[in-house]
C-alpha cells in the first residue's frame, strides 16, 4: 500500500483553494459564483472529470506504446450528467470522446481504450460505482 497526501489551503477569496502534492505541484479549486466563489479553478466534480481524463490518457498512450502504435497526440473530451441524491450530487453517465492522431489501427486504439477503462484507470473503477461511463474514439492521421 502507498500512501498519497494532498494539503488543501484557502488562497483567496471565499473558496478559491490551492491543493499542492508531495511533489509541490499544485491545483486551483474554486466554488461557483452562485455560492459565492470567484471562478479563479475548477469546480472539484470538473477535476473528478479531468482526473478520468488524464488517468485514462496515460493508460491509452502506454498501451499503445506497448502495441507498437504511433501516436502523436491525444485529446479527450468528457461530458457527464450530473443528479442530485440526496444533499450531494454524483455523476451518472459520463462518456469520453478519445481523438487519438498518428498512424494507430482501429482495433488497436479500442483495445488500448477498453483496457483502460476496464481495468487499469483506477478513477474509472472508483467512479463506475455510480455511473455509467462509455466512450467513442477517432483517429486521425497526419499525411
Amino acid at each position: 500500500m502507498s500512501q498519497v497526501k494532498i494539503t488543501t489551503n484557502r488562497h483567496s477569496g471565499t473558496f478559491h483553494l490551492r491543493s499542492t502534492n508531495a511533489g509541490g505541484l499544485t491545483v486551483d479549486t474554486d466554488g461557483s459564483p452562485e455560492i459565492g466563489g470567484s471562478d479563479q479553478g475548477f469546480r472539484a466534480m470538473e477535476l473528478l472529470l479531468a482526473s478520468l481524463a488524464s488517468c485514462s490518457a496515460i493508460d491509452v498512450l502506454l498501451i499503445l506504446k506497448k502495441q507498437r502504435q504511433t501516436c502523436e497526440d491525444i485529446k479527450i473530451v468528457v461530458t457527464a450528467d450530473r443528479v442530485s441524491v440526496d444533499k450531494h450530487s454524483e455523476f451518472r453517465n459520463i462518456h469520453l470522446h478519445f481523438e487519438l492522431f498518428g498512424d494507430i489501427k482501429e482495433t488497436k486504439a479500442k483495445k488500448a481504450i477498453e483496457l483502460s477503462l476496464d481495468s487499469y484507470c483506477s478513477v474509472a473503477q472508483i467512479l463506475k460505482k455510480s455511473a455509467e461511463i462509455s466512450y467513442d474514439f477517432s483517429i486521425q492521421i497526419d499525411e
